[in-house]
């Protein structure tokens, strides 16, 4: 990645939002009738997704930018030939954990070097309390996992960390249970699950922070239009908010309020962003983002929102690195169980290009410097911190080299022809 320093303008349209991807495959497979996902992301994570319903029997077609999922019901997944591979994808070894545990067949499920250290302790716990036979294969609490299929209990399960990914495990878990499952939040994490039960014909109420699942109805297909993914749409709002002289728009991005943190944490640092164009998809607001060049000053970025943000902290530091005074971001020790440790790569990545940070257990203290010099940086394969470094390398004075730009295919395949678009 060079730097050019040049304005962005222009419009981009950012691929479909990945955690929608995955759960209009997982929802759709285990339906009754079609479901047709339009505008979907076809990245790898979702395309693991699509490969573990395949393994399982489902008729999965791509057609364009559209998927074509023909359902097979709660009861018409087969037990696969092979263990099931997902791949770099904590969102699919996760959450399809849940609709494992209530089949009538045993499955192992593994991915790559990277899901094999992430922590799955957190999904084998209340699945375990439900009655599920997971195990981790290894006894270090990660993937693989051995799944016994079996009969499962609805329970009350107190959330002891913010995770979409389990809550989401727990509720499709409770699809095949006897009796309700109720998940209880401290604070609120993203409810796309939630609300595609609801569209699929699932008995499922949000009261505040407490959701209840009641089993026994049976999920019909749906044709769903997938919005534009707000973690892809925030790397080209961080450049241009950053890069002098930009203007850009940024078309058709879900805003559920559950992931909006970036938009919110970009206006506390007087960020000039306009929402223009707002309409609703599948119960999923959506607009598209005017976003242009401003001073943004620091923040202290903490406590409930960091949920609705937490792909988006490395970008953020990246913005807070050129920003006037100073960023304090805590509460975020979820960033050290990612692809990647993100507050040492972060850390490493923004040292090296001559800012001021400071890691914490659980964030950063960043204070503002007038420039951002070139480095070398090392990603571990992690493609956020690949994209957010693509994005520090536009405000560098000299060249920024990644040492894997191939990584962005996991969640965004054509981020740099994009980016190199509002370039020009």
């Amino acid at each position: 990645m060079s730097s050019e320093n040049r304005p962005l303008s222009g419009t981009v349209t950012v691929p479909g939002d990945k955690s929608i991807s995955h759960r209009a495959v997982m929802l759709g497979s285990i339906s009754e009738g079609r479901t047709v996902a339009r505008d979907f992301l076809f990245s790898e994570d979702c395309l693991s997704t699509i490969s573990c319903f395949r393994d399982m029997g489902v008729d999965i077609t791509i057609d364009g930018k559209d998927v074509i999922i023909d359902g097979v019901g709660l009861t018409g997944l087969k037990k696969p030939q092979k263990e099931l591979y997902t791949g770099n994808s904590g969102t699919t070894t996760r959450i399809i954990s849940g609709i494992l545990a209530g089949q009538d067949f045993d499955t192992v499920l593994n991915g790559d070097d990277s899901i094999q250290k992430r922590p799955m302790k957190r999904v084998i716990e209340p699945l375990s309390l439900m009655g599920a036979d997971i195990r981790s294969i290894k006894d270090n609490g990660c993937a693989p996992l051995s799944i016994h299929g079996r009969n499962l209990s609805g329970i009350t399960y107190h959330m002891p960390v913010a995770s979409a990914q389990v809550k989401s495990a727990i509720l499709l878990a409770g699809l095949f249970a006897k009796g309700d499952t109720t998940v209880i939040e401290d604070v609120p994490s993203r409810n796309h699950t939630e609300l595609m039960l609801k569209g699929f014909g699932a008995d499922i109420e949000t009261k505040g922070l407490v959701t209840t699942l009641h089993p026994g109805k049976e999920l019909a297909g749906q044709e769903i239009t997938v919005p534009g993914d707000i973690s892809s749409a925030a790397y080209f709002i961080g450049a241009a908010l950053i890069t002098p002289g930009s203007d850009i728009t940024v078309k058709n991005v879900g805003l559920n309020p559950t992931r909006d943190g970036i938009i919110r944490a970009f206006l506390a640092m007087g960020a000039d962003i306009t929402l223009m164009n707002e309409h609703e998809t599948a119960g999923e607001k959506v607009a598209d983002i005017r976003v242009r060049y401003s001073h943004l000053k620091g923040t202290v970025i903490e406590g409930d929102i960091i949920p609705a943000l937490i792909d988006e902290i490395p970008l953020i530091a990246v913005a807070a690195a050129v920003s006037k005074g100073q960023t304090i971001i805590k509460d975020a020790s979820e960033l050290r169980v990612k692809e990647s440790d993100r507050i040492e790569l972060v850390s490493e990545g923004l040292k090296n290009m001559g800012a001021d940070i400071v890691p914490k257990d659980d964030g950063f203290v960043i204070n503002g410097v007038e420039k951002l010099h070139g480095a070398d940086i090392r990603t571990q394969k992690d493609h956020r911190i690949a994209m957010s470094f693509s994005v520090a390398a536009l405000v560098s004075d000299g060249p920024v080299v990644t040492d894997d730009s191939e990584c962005v295919k996991i969640s965004y395949p054509g981020f740099f022809e994009d980016l190199e678009r509002l370039k020009a």
